[in-house]
């Protein structure tokens, strides 16, 4: 919960007093962010957490950045003494030079000290003194290297002591210097307040927006996406618009980039588009460059909390605004709202997956010089994999068992060191030869993160839960990457063992990619902070089954269902868990509307456009047989794991559901299809196949149950004996809870393969003291 602003008054007048170098000294203090004309210098928001501000970062991949400028006004005439708060930020691994220098100038003129030289950790360091006359004077940061020398802010006084170097955010004597009020203002009247602008938070604030929510959206940086975005490059993956709800996915469809390549160029990740399609809705209130930091929360019965308010920082500005609402959604990957408000939460001490900067170069029609770069991390071309295509692509990743909140500027300036070594091997190394007219493009300086905090919910999803297809009543939000954890390579570890900075990734592929698993909405809010929502990377799974929620298309989606709960939350009065409890059928109401449905109110009428998207193909009323509608447990082709190439194909009638798959022989094709049963019990296990002369007459299928497997050859150019086109492969004993794997291969198949479906029909009680298997039957 915030301090009292009784508090923070005395708080404020004690650190005044000690600002005071003497009582008598003329004081100016500057906010880097602040300055009107950046120049090149750009505005890094991301560790604000940990150093307590933005700060302006003179990124020129080598290249000097143009002077940020500025007007100040001073009180009155004399000497001043200035101060800039900044670092030497190889220094923490005692990396000889100092990369990230640059000078401090008034009216023209700069001052002796250069800056960017010392020290480990942001401090206040001494620029010299100047003579200035009363009135307004030109400061200006003048960048000297381009390789990402950085200012918090600039402090002249004309006594000798600066400011306290306190990390907090916007301490009282910042706001007392920059005559900010001690009272920030409140906009309040939200249903929901949206911290995170990825797509997580693009997801929640459009879906509640056109339920008739409002919608207060806070994003720290300048442009939408999170990872997404151009800033990141990372191109949206995860298959949308399927399972059980397949209208989820419509609205990040509209704002899903194209980009052909992560990381791609600048404007396949399409900021712009992603922004007009926020600021079209009326009840979205945008606020871009705003830094959530403070929340304020009511204690409830037991240690159950309600959030009462967030305050942000403008990142520009330092002014402060206060946001209330009825319900929050923390989107911002970190947790960081709901680790504020005191929501449960973990985060997995060892093997985590790390930070990656991408980077791109390119070759001119002429030779180029490349700054030599000994403060950077010394490699050789044998020390890293070959950027091919001209990308440093997302394996660029560390930081894997480093704090990934406080120590995250540490982590993405390692990955900086990594790039401009291996670009300095390419220029100036074993590389040199082969790479003349090689130029570096560009480098990401926002960092793309994948894992540390997780909210807890009311359910943890676990990696058996997904890879066994649990049931949850509400699971609604289709899974469909792989579970992809990220860990060091060895070959490139050796040199750097305390933060490798090249990872793999492991796949477990053991996930239905095309129908998907369905995510429970029990994920998606605290299990102890009645009114907060989460979606994203930060949401109740465990570090094995974030391996598949994590990426962009299905952490939007996750958005999208909390937009539609936070509707019904207002609407009936409830909390997020209540939703769950007293109107799930509302919100499956919900759930298979367009994504483009609104209504002004929570209570008015939906109205569906008439450029709403069509439902997804495949979805929608099966063309074939339902499946729900055929006796015993059927497990349709769309939710078979497939390996190798298949055809989906409708010209053959009488399949079950939508379609069914066909492979050529020989063609490494597979099929597996998995039953669990809740009820022990002897089992007819059946496939579905539809005859044709081209099938094959010798396709393998096998069924396995426990440790037990049969074989089988099956002539699929005869049709199947059973009702619809089922055939018997025998009965089998089961135990409840077990999963029954029907697979059916393209080796040896003598013809083509067919997968369309497998039932099991319960036809008894086990033959105790038997095999697990009994002798073929015909269908019922």
């Amino acid at each position: 919960m915030s301090p009292s602003r009784s508090r923070v008054a005395g708080l404020l007048a004690l650190l005044l007093t000690a600002v005071a170098s003497p009582a008598e000294a003329a004081e100016v203090f500057v906010e880097a962010e602040s300055f009107a004309d950046r120049g090149g210098w750009k505005l890094d928001t991301q560790f604000i957490r940990s150093m307590g501000s933005p700060y302006l970062l003179a990124h020129g991949l080598g290249t000097p950045v143009a002077d940020a400028t500025t007007t100040v006004k001073f009180p009155e005439a004399g000497e001043y003494r200035a101060f800039v708060r900044t670092f030497d930020w190889v220094a923490r691994w005692d990396a000889k030079g100092a990369p990230g220098r640059f000078q401090l100038s008034v009216n023209g003129k700069k001052l002796p000290n250069t800056l960017g030289t010392e020290g480990e950790d942001w401090d206040w360091r001494d620029a010299g003194t100047v003579q200035v006359d009363k009135g307004k004077a030109t400061v200006a940061l003048h960048d000297l290297t381009g390789f990402d020398g950085r200012v918090d802010a600039v402090y002249f006084t004309t006594g000798n002591e600066p400011p306290p170097n306190d990390s907090s955010i916007l301490p009282p004597w910042r706001r007392a210097l920059l005559g900010l009020p001690e009272e920030p203002p409140t906009k309040d009247g939200y249903d929901l307040v949206v911290i995170g602008g990825g797509y997580s938070g693009l997801g929640a604030a459009i879906s509640g927006a056109r339920m008739g929510c409002k919608v207060a959206l806070i994003q720290d940086r300048p442009v939408l996406g999170g990872n997404g975005s151009s800033e990141v490059r990372v191109w949206a993956m995860g298959l949308i618009r399927r399972g059980k709800y397949p209208r989820v996915g419509e609205i990040i469809e509209e704002i899903a980039d194209r980009a052909t390549k992560s990381p791609g160029t600048k404007e396949e990740f399409e900021d712009d588009k992603k922004e007009a399609i926020v600021r079209a809705e009326e009840n979205i209130d945008l606020f871009l460059n705003h830094h959530a930091f403070e929340v304020e929360t009511k204690d409830l019965e037991g240690d159950a909390k309600r959030i009462t308010a967030v305050s942000a920082l403008d990142t520009r500005t330092g002014e402060i605004t206060r946001f209330e609402g009825a319900l929050y959604a923390d989107t911002t990957g970190h947790g960081t709202i709901g680790a504020e408000a005191g929501a449960d939460w973990e985060m997995t001490p060892e093997g985590r997956m790390g930070m990656s900067n991408m980077w791109r170069w390119d070759e001119v029609d002429r030779p180029t010089e490349f700054p030599n770069a000994d403060w950077a991390l010394d490699l050789t071309m044998k020390d890293f994999p070959y950027p091919r295509d001209h990308h440093g692509q997302w394996f660029w990743e560390s930081g894997f068992d480093k704090n990934p909140l406080e120590g995250a500027e540490a982590i993405r300036d390692w990955n900086l060191r990594a790039v401009y070594g291996a670009f300095d091997a390419m220029k100036n190394g074993d590389g040199a030869a082969k790479h003349k007219n090689a130029v570096l493009t560009w480098v990401a300086y926002v960092g793309g993160p994948r894992e540390s905090r997780r909210l807890l919910g009311d359910v943890q999803l676990t990696q058996d839960d997904i890879v066994e297809k649990r049931e949850f009543p509400d699971g609604c939000v289709p899974s469909t990457w792989s579970i992809d954890l990220h860990y060091p390579k060895e070959q490139y570890a050796d040199k750097f063992p305390d933060n490798p900075f090249i990872s793999y990734a492991v796949h477990d592929r053991r996930i239905d990619r095309n129908y998907g698993y369905p995510v429970p909405y029990r994920c998606f809010y605290s299990r102890n902070v009645e009114n907060l929502f989460m979606a994203g990377r930060n949401i109740s799974v465990t570090h094995q089954a974030l391996g598949t929620t994590r990426v962009m298309k299905t952490c939007g989606m996750m958005g999208e269902v909390v937009g539609r709960a936070a509707s019904i939350c207002i609407k009936n009065g409830c909390t997020p868990r209540r939703v769950y409890e007293d109107y799930w059928g509302e919100m499956v109401d919900l759930l298979e509307l367009p994504g483009k449905a609104r209504r002004k109110t929570v209570n008015d009428e939906i109205v569906i456009p008439d450029d709403a998207m069509e439902l997804a193909p495949g979805y929608g009323p099966p063309t074939g047989l339902d499946p729900a509608k055929l006796d015993g447990l059927v497990v349709d082709d769309k939710a078979a794991e497939l390996e190798g190439n298949w055809t989906e194909g409708d010209g053959l009638k009488g399949y079950v559901g939508y379609a069914y798959r066909y492979a050529s022989p020989n063609s490494g094709a597979k099929a597996t299809f998995k039953a669990t049963v809740k009820e022990t019990g002897r089992y007819d296990v059946q496939l579905a196949w539809l005859s044709h002369e081209n099938r094959g007459t010798t396709v393998p299928v096998s069924v396995t149950v426990g440790r037990t497997t049969e074989n089988f050859k099956i002539d699929m150019t005869k049709p199947a004996s059973g009702k619809n086109d089922f055939e018997s492969l025998g009965a089998f004993d089961v135990l409840a809870g077990e999963t029954v794997e029907v697979t059916v291969r393209s080796e040896g198949a003598g013809g083509n393969v067919h997968a369309d479906a497998i039932r099991l029909v319960k036809v008894g009680e086990p033959r105790t003291g038997q095999s697990r298997r009994g002798e073929p039957r015909g269908n019922e």
